[in-house]
């Protein structure tokens, strides 16, 4: 044993489960837990953000990143209160997460004492853990038990720690117990399953798979189960790379993020393989599809959308057992068509980068960034309009991870996200993209990526309002109300705040900037960018309902889409034409 304040002691537990940084913010509730991080800096890196929510964000999403637990603190008060959006982020999308939650001296709690609050059920709707330390001792316990919970759960723990606690003396010892964070075992899938599931599939003439993010670290088995059956293969949003996002058979994502190719698939598939998702929107998909759903937790499954056939089991574990049976089906004019659909899709954004006559399109920063990213590359992506470019233009076809705020949609989740990816990922080129609404909610924290001299770039979409909003306004016929932005010059900005800051305009200028920025990172600049990207202020091309095909919608409704939409039907004929063509009418 040792004898060491406990506030260090916690510090040995987050060392012990391989925990190499930890964000917040001082104050005195928290300080000896942060004189524990000084004792143990050279094990333990400390990041001072400038708001507890960045850092709870940047948490989350270095769990997203990684697979391993994201840490931030707050003092009481205030300092705990910043942390939930970070939380209920991770709670939404599944991530383990560790808050180390200061509260005032054991003897002036229930005093009414200064930034006194009762804070252990403040925590209770989002925390899978939540406990407050009662005494010095059992506080490296109580972090060690919280870190498992938040794996075994796949959300966050919260850890209350009164101040006098943390700055007492404790004989320290190593916990004894190994860490384990994931299965030793190996899955049998129940044969009946399986023999049921390619009974489906033989019967289906217009089979998808809809992956989720249950299927991330199975990308091998996927891209083998979609070529030995031959089914095109849409995914979620937060599952973006769970197939490489250039594979044939990838064909995009369904929904207002998504792609025509992905729409037009669900208006003519007759069986969905619903793998490692609780997908929300799945309410809004045809109702004459049949469902096969295949989850680990038998509560999401037909949580969101009536099912024909459930399989409880891991997503990966089901897929490899339908690989070793060694069936296979043949390659139809539905994959071809599908495939086909998409490289149509690709070739209009294409299409649209190309063309700024009426200001700089989205589609070419990211159709630039495409062209620079590194194979290990980290995105960090904001919520609103920037999430479909995103999803839309970047590259997820080597080891690139991405993370944005899926269930939760937080908006200033960009920054914080880059920001831990270029922590989680050092090896790496980190890139955060963010709307200018999301970006000025989190801008102070360019500072923090200046202090650690950590060079993201940070790409800002300027269009002067709260763009996803804006639609919905527009959509559902509202007065167009407190959704228009006041400008700012958000290179200047930058440079203000100690990183490098450019404006870009056009293509020509967009060409210009990111190559020097390419020069920069090449001789080994430190400093963050920020690049204000100002673009047209049209509204990116709804996906969540596409109606271009005749057949289904009536020549005047495709007519008056395809015009609104600068659509041409030639170079972009519906699903529906194009498995017509191929003698296909289902």
């Amino acid at each position: 044993m040792t004898k060491m304040i406990a506030g260090q002691a916690l510090v040995k537990v987050l060392e012990a489960w391989d925990v190499d940084h930890i964000y917040g913010i001082p104050g005195g509730s928290i300080n000896h837990t942060v004189e524990g991080l000084y004792l143990e800096k050279d094990k333990v890196d400390y990041i001072q953000v400038r708001h507890e929510e960045v850092g709870a964000l940047a948490a989350a999403a270095d769990a997203k990143f990684t697979g391993k637990i994201g840490v931030a603190f707050g003092s009481a008060g205030p300092g705990a209160t910043h942390l939930f959006n970070g939380l209920y982020d991770a709670k939404m999308d599944h991530v383990p997460m560790l808050a180390l939650v200061g509260q005032v001296p054991q003897p002036t709690m229930n005093t009414n004492y200064f930034q006194e609050m009762d804070e252990t059920p403040m925590f209770g709707d989002v925390a899978v853990y939540n406990r407050t330390a009662t005494t010095a001792e059992q506080l490296p316990y109580m972090v060690n038990q919280a870190i498992r919970e938040a794996y075994r759960q796949k959300g966050p723990a919260v850890v209350i720690i009164p101040e006098d606690l943390s700055a007492k003396e404790i004989d320290y010892e190593p916990v004894k117990t190994p860490n384990v964070v994931s299965n030793t075992y190996t899955q049998v899938i129940d044969p009946v399953a399986v023999q049921a599931t390619l009974k489906l599939l033989k019967q289906a003439k217009h089979p998808l798979v809809y992956a989720g993010r249950g299927l991330l670290g199975a990308r091998e088995e996927l891209v083998k189960f979609s070529e030995q059956f031959n089914v095109p293969v849409l995914n979620t949003v937060p599952a973006t790379g769970v197939i490489p996002t250039d594979h044939p058979n990838a064909i995009g994502t369904f929904g207002r993020l998504g792609s025509k190719s992905g729409f037009e698939a669900l208006q003519h598939a007759d069986l969905i393989l619903f793998l490692g998702s609780e997908f929300p929107f799945a309410q809004f998909w045809p109702k004459n599809i049949k469902i096969i759903q295949v989850n680990n937790n038998s509560f999401d499954i037909g949580k969101m959308v009536p099912v024909d056939y459930a399989v409880l089991s891991d997503a990966k574990s089901y897929l490899q057992a339908m690989i070793v049976t060694g069936e296979t089906l043949p390659a139809t004019d539905w994959l071809t068509a599908n495939r086909q659909n998409k490289q149509n899709w690709n070739a209009w954004l294409a299409e649209q980068a190309a063309d700024d006559s009426k200001g700089l399109a989205p589609e070419a920063v990211t159709q630039k960034i495409a062209s620079m990213v590194g194979p290990k590359d980290t995105y960090g992506v904001d919520t609103g309009n920037v999430s479909e470019w995103a999803v839309r233009g970047l590259p997820m076809n080597k080891q690139q991870r991405f993370a944005l705020s899926g269930l939760f949609a937080t908006m200033g989740y960009g920054l914080p996200a880059g920001l831990a990816g270029a922590l989680s990922v050092p090896d790496a080129q980190a890139w955060s993209l963010s709307g200018d609404g999301g970006f000025a909610m989190v801008a102070p924290d360019i500072i923090t990526e200046a202090r650690y001299k950590l060079p993201v770039i940070n790409v800002v979409f300027s269009n002067r309002r709260f763009g996803f909003i804006y639609r919905e306004q527009v959509d559902t016929k509202q007065h167009l109300y407190g959704v228009d932005l006041t400008d700012a010059d958000w290179a200047k900005v930058a440079e203000g705040l100690g990183g490098i800051g450019f404006t870009v305009t056009n293509n020509a200028e967009v060409e210009q900037v990111f190559d020097q920025i390419k020069d920069l990172q090449a001789q080994g600049n430190q400093k963050p960018i920020v690049v204000n990207a100002v673009i047209k202020d049209d509204d990116p091309i709804g996906t969540a309902f596409m109606p271009l095909d005749p057949e289904l919608y009536g020549e005047d409704t495709v007519k008056a889409y395809a015009e609104a939409n600068n659509i041409d039907v030639a170079k972009q004929p519906s699903l529906g034409a194009l498995l017509r063509a191929k003698g296909d009418n289902l």
